[in-house]
């Protein structure tokens, strides 16, 4: 669930012109081009190839696809829209990203046809408003954000690998429940980089045959189920270190556009309710709620950057909007335990049995009124 961190410019070339539904291309409303894509079977297919420049929302409907859940669109390896977790038979979702001329690709990861391409035709124009000029003011306080996450990641992975090289299994242990949350913040714009993000975060079950496991989660298997720090251990820390400090890098000066920090703000919901609330994303030491509290409060501060704007575009969406961020933020503030790792309860098998169907209500309370501002903002 990703949120792009620069503006959806395809870097294969540009077309000029107009378009319009007569001419193959998808048909405009509410201010942005309307593109469906179903999953059924082993296939990934949109009913239009091409789009005018400007905002396009892609509607994606899984109607009996078991090996299908992902639809990404791409422009040179850069992720600028995703949805995940796409399962057969429920309601569609959708995100929307504003594109000028050039070819984009969709991605359906395990289609019979994985890459599809998308044509955008002109170029994306609009007069400037005040609201743009709220969210254009929203978007560059983000990056601030992002930025500012980012340097405290690199210090808390720092911290993590100073205890690992010094063999010192409790301090590592602290020091990756400090680190998670940095990360699990600014997760959207971390998986917009495709090729860094598997080295980063990928769980055991995510990594390919015959690709190396790095990142956080073989570090958390070896100091929390072995309680051993190997040389296999030190060496994965060295590298952890080297990815967040390229990641790092990569998000300093970064620009975005409204619709990517909307986008964001769902997709970290979809995040909670892909694996944090099912318990799989820290398998080894159980403190998923730590992540969960992040990706919430990242997701709260991407709506908060935009809420300037929102509160013209659509009051009364964004009151509710806010009023149920404060009711997951209560309920959140009831796990809090401060001897725990990373300061909230571990959420064992006990707890995620009696408790998870009460937070997923809330995330799903949440993240329908979410879910419609990224083509608000796009279409402002």
């Amino acid at each position: 669930m990703l949120l792009a961190g620069c503006a959806g410019t395809a870097s294969t070339g540009t077309s000029t012109g107009s378009s319009s539904a007569a001419d193959g291309s998808a048909p405009v409303s509410n201010g942005a081009a309307q593109v469906k894509v179903t999953l059924s079977g082993n296939d990934c297919a949109m009913d239009f190839a091409s789009a005018p420049a400007g905002p396009v929302t892609f509607e994606i409907t899984n109607s009996d696809a078991a090996g299908l859940s992902e639809v990404e669109l791409m422009s040179d390896k850069r992720i600028l829209g995703e949805r995940e977790n796409i399962v057969a038979g429920l309601k569609a979702s959708s995100f929307t990203v504003t594109l000028t001329g050039g070819t984009y690709q969709l991605n359906c990861p395990g289609a019979t046809t994985e890459n599809t391409d998308f044509t955008v035709i002109g170029d994306a124009t609009s007069a400037p408003s005040d609201v743009q000029s709220l969210l254009a003011e929203g978007t560059v306080g983000y990056g601030q954000y992002v930025e500012g996450q980012a340097a405290s990641l690199v210090d808390a992975v720092a911290a993590l690998d100073t205890a690992i090289q010094a063999g010192d299994v409790e301090a590592a242990k602290t020091a990756y429940a400090a680190a998670r949350p940095f990360y699990e913040r600014i997760e959207p714009v971390a998986e917009s980089f495709a090729d860094l993000d598997p080295q980063v975060d990928a769980r055991v079950a995510d990594v390919d045959p015959g690709t190396e496991w790095t990142g956080f989660h073989p570090i958390e298997k070896d100091i929390f189920e072995t309680g051993t720090i190997t040389d296999s251990t030190k060496a994965l820390s060295t590298k952890l270190v080297t990815d967040i400090a390229q990641l790092q890098t990569l998000t300093t000066g970064l620009t975005y556009k409204p619709e990517e920090l909307a986008n964001g703000a769902s997709g970290l919901l979809e995040e909670v309710q892909s694996s944090k609330i099912t318990g799989e994303e820290e398998a080894y030491c159980h403190i998923d709620l730590v992540d969960f509290v992040a990706n919430v409060e990242g997701s709260e501060q991407a709506f908060e950057y935009l809420k300037p704007a929102l509160t013209t575009i659509d009051p009364d969406l964004t009151t509710s909007i806010s009023a149920q961020f404060a009711s997951v933020d209560a309920l959140l503030a009831t796990y809090k335990d401060a001897a725990a790792p990373g300061g909230y309860k571990l959420y064992d098998e006990a707890l995620r049995t009696s408790d998870a169907p009460k937070l997923t209500q809330a995330i799903q309370a949440l993240q329908a009124p979410l879910a419609q501002i990224s083509e608000k903002v796009a279409t402002a």
